[in-house]
């Protein structure tokens, strides 16, 4: 973590530096903070506590809620904070840790993700090996792996950034610190690092992508010999986790599989895979699924 850097803190840019605007945004996120922690964190608490929503593909769910809450955290606290102070500061060691976390929640939900189409896949094309394939020794090893993952792909990311000099200007066009807006700062050619960012980032998101993508075309061929009904089943179960994945994945193949950029866009299409989507995610999971709805009641 030794380099020559001289700066000791950065200035956040934030997505407004209008006051009146900056005073909207504080309500609308703080608002949207509240029901990211509220619905991830019923969500979490309802499939803990029923014995109905015992099946992976909930098991899966439990996670990716208590992920995105870990996820948004990372962010949101931050920027909400930031909305109501003229400077917007943040330590080189906090800029750093905030990289670190973003990355490894965040490639951890991808994992995540990929391995719920999985589940999805066993259960419509595999029926009757499902229980035998898809067991609790299983999942949780699948579950493991996502989070070993996403340190790993974390902490590629963190070593590259700190290995950088920094020497000013110390002013970053985002509401959190990134690989990309950091690679602009850094007083050195960083052409070599941004391919391997683009390779390390990049690249798993779009084969996680492309694995998705081919889990449910497999699926959809698999559906024409079923039933009606059984297509509606079975699409009902995927349709959640098919919208999670464009909202998702969609914002980040476009920010992570180019190279670093003058965008100033890339802040606000990051707000959908930070904010938006975790806020979503219980609402998609929950409006689609009468099992959670029906266990939510019980709760209650």
């Amino acid at each position: 973590m030794e380099n020559a850097s001289t700066v000791k803190e950065f200035i956040l840019l934030g997505l407004s530096e209008n006051q009146g605007v900056q005073k909207i945004f504080f309500v609308m996120f703080l608002s949207f903070y509240v029901i990211i922690l509220a619905g991830n964190l019923l969500i979490v608490m309802t499939v803990i506590s029923s014995q109905y929503l015992n099946s992976p593909m909930y098991f899966f769910l439990c996670y990716l809620s208590f992920v995105d809450i870990c996820y948004s955290s990372v962010t949101a606290p931050k920027m909400i904070a930031d909305f109501l102070v003229e400077s917007k500061t943040i330590s080189f060691v906090g800029c750093i840790a905030q990289l670190f976390g973003v990355h490894f929640f965040g490639c951890t939900e991808i994992f995540i993700l990929t391995v719920m189409a999985y589940d999805r896949y066993v259960a419509i094309c595999r029926p009757l090996h499902y229980t035998t394939i898809m067991t609790r020794h299983v999942c949780g090893r699948m579950v493991i792996g996502s989070w070993v993952g996403g340190f790993l792909h974390s902490i590629a990311q963190t070593l590259l950034t700190t290995r950088l000099p920094f020497c000013g200007p110390n002013k970053i066009d985002h509401y959190f610190c990134d690989v990309h807006p950091l690679l602009q700062l850094a007083c050195t050619n960083t052409y070599a690092v941004g391919i391997i960012v683009v390779a390390n980032s990049g690249m798993i998101t779009l084969s996680c992508f492309v694995i998705l993508v081919t889990s449910y075309i497999v699926i959809l061929l698999s559906l024409k010999n079923q039933t009606s009904e059984g297509r509606y089943k079975a699409l009902s179960t995927c349709g959640s986790h098919i919208t999670v994945v464009v909202l998702f994945f969609g914002p980040c193949t476009f920010i992570y599989i180019r190279p670093s950029s003058h965008l100033s866009e890339d802040k606000s299409v990051a707000v959908f895979y930070t904010v938006i989507t975790p806020m979503l995610n219980p609402l998609i999971y929950t409006l689609r699924n009468w099992e959670v709805k029906s266990a939510m009641r019980k709760l209650w």
